[in-house]
């Protein structure tokens, strides 16, 4: 724990991480300072009870004088005009990770990757639980690593965005997971190249007291993963080698030390067994023995909205996957699965979508919404029958009359949902709701 009595810290912006890095600074004994674009936030009074300074309405390069750090909100652009006088000052900017770390006197697991993050985060969280530790998830998964940092727990799994990461100069996590790597957000950070350059930075303080997690299937994320400078351990959905966890015939095995087999994961996607696997590494790492991997796996289940069968017609079931917001997640969701139906589109964070087009084999059909509709729908039409719609509600029936009769409608839109959506929340939702009333209209029907 490192002191910031007397830090003069100015945040940017009141959303979730802005605001608990202001309230966990300004407990920690910080003079902060808030500014924000917006005129009106509901936070804003809580704030300034704390004794914190807030600016609304725009940023000023007045709003930095005397500053210390700045802290930059994962919604806010490294380009941004705020950031950059500070960059001109000399000020040194931080992330949420950063209060978090200087803040946090217990030992804790950091989980990165493009897709996997949340599930695996929680993951690790049950299995500590289950070892005998008061541990929570934190960090990006919504609950902030600043504010968890202070709640006295013994041991945390936080969860680490890139946007976080490409900031943070003070997180050095006893063990560090990077569980895939794709291309995604590549509006924020300009390339792919510095996408994953923030990513690597979850290993970036880590030295010989600590661990990594890599993916040893995932040619990119374990590049990558080779250049952390403390030890290794491996996952895999195949059988593992020496100092890997894997499968054998369906049951994850761990040949760390000797060879431990942990029974079989609850839901046998290969995304929630691939999560598994990750955070039956991350936790051996930590110390852990291996019964806590087995009850903390088996008493967890996938987080809303990724992969959650929600409605069923007949035999067509619908599928919600709403949190695949890039390419390398809804593939990763029709895996294994034929005769789908792919209610997919959205904003494209300035990525490629032209690899979702190795979907075609799983598929019976696509309805494509939102600003990359026709680009998707030209991926796929000639392969398959593909319609656009212009609401939810509109998708869920197209896909419906174009399913097989023992087919799956599969939502996951490999795009951000902010054009037509508040998240992905909202869009999981909407799905859910959708599918079950037209699944009461067609059972009224019936009768």
């Amino acid at each position: 724990m490192r002191p910031l009595t007397g830090l003069r810290v100015v945040v940017v912006g009141l959303g979730v991480a802005g605001t608990a890095a202001a309230r966990a600074l300004a407990s920690a004994g910080a003079r902060v300072v808030v500014t924000e674009e917006r005129s009106e936030v509901a936070e804003v009074e809580r704030v300034r009870a704390l004794g914190v300074e807030v600016h609304l309405g725009g940023h000023r390069p007045e709003h930095l004088d005397g500053a210390s750090a700045i802290v930059a909100s994962p919604g806010v652009p490294e380009r941004a005009r705020v950031l950059e006088w500070a960059r001109d000052r000399g000020i040194e900017i931080w992330s949420e990770l950063d209060v978090g770390a200087r803040l946090c006197a217990v030992p804790y697991v950091a989980v990165t990757g493009t897709n996997g993050k949340s599930t695996t985060t929680e993951l690790v969280a049950c299995m500590m639980r289950a070892g005998g530790l008061d541990a929570v998830a934190c960090g990006n998964i919504g609950h902030p690593f600043s504010i968890a940092a202070g709640e006295g727990h013994g041991a945390l799994a936080v969860e680490a965005s890139s946007f976080q990461l490409r900031f943070h100069h003070w997180l050095r996590p006893r063990v560090s997971v990077l569980l895939n790597l794709a291309p995604d957000h590549l509006d924020w950070h300009g390339s792919f190249d510095a996408y994953a350059a923030a990513k690597a930075r979850v290993f970036e303080l880590q030295d010989a007291d600590g661990v990594h997690v890599g993916n040893a299937e995932d040619p990119v994320a374990a590049s990558i993963s080779r250049a952390a400078r403390c030890a290794h351990l491996w996952f895999r959905l195949s059988e593992p080698a020496e100092g890997e966890v894997g499968y054998v015939d369906g049951e994850l095995v761990a040949r760390v030390d000797r060879e431990r087999r942990l029974g079989s994961p609850p839901v046998s996607s290969a995304g929630f067994r691939a999560d598994v696997a990750a955070a039956a590494a991350a936790t051996l790492a930590f110390g852990l023995p291996p019964e806590a991997v087995v009850e903390g796996m088996r008493a967890m289940r996938p987080l809303p909205h990724r992969g959650e069968e929600v409605a069923r017609i007949g035999g067509v079931a619908f599928v919600d996957d709403s949190k695949a917001t890039n390419v390398h997640a809804a593939l990763h969701a029709l895996a294994g699965r034929r005769r789908v139906v792919l209610i997919a589109g959205g904003m494209a964070k300035g990525v490629d979508l032209a690899p979702l087009a190795e979907a075609v084999p799983s598929l019976s059909g696509a309805v494509v919404i939102g600003e990359s509709a026709s680009e998707i729908a030209g991926l796929f039409e000639g392969s398959v029958p593909v319609r656009k719609a212009d609401s939810m509600e509109e998708a869920v029936r197209a896909a419906f009359e174009l399913a097989p009769a023992d087919g799956t409608v599969v939502l996951a839109p490999a795009c951000a949902s902010w054009d037509m959506f508040r998240d992905y929340a909202e869009r999981g939702e909407r799905f859910t709701d959708a599918a079950r009333a037209l699944a009461e209209e067609v059972t009224r029907g019936a009768h």
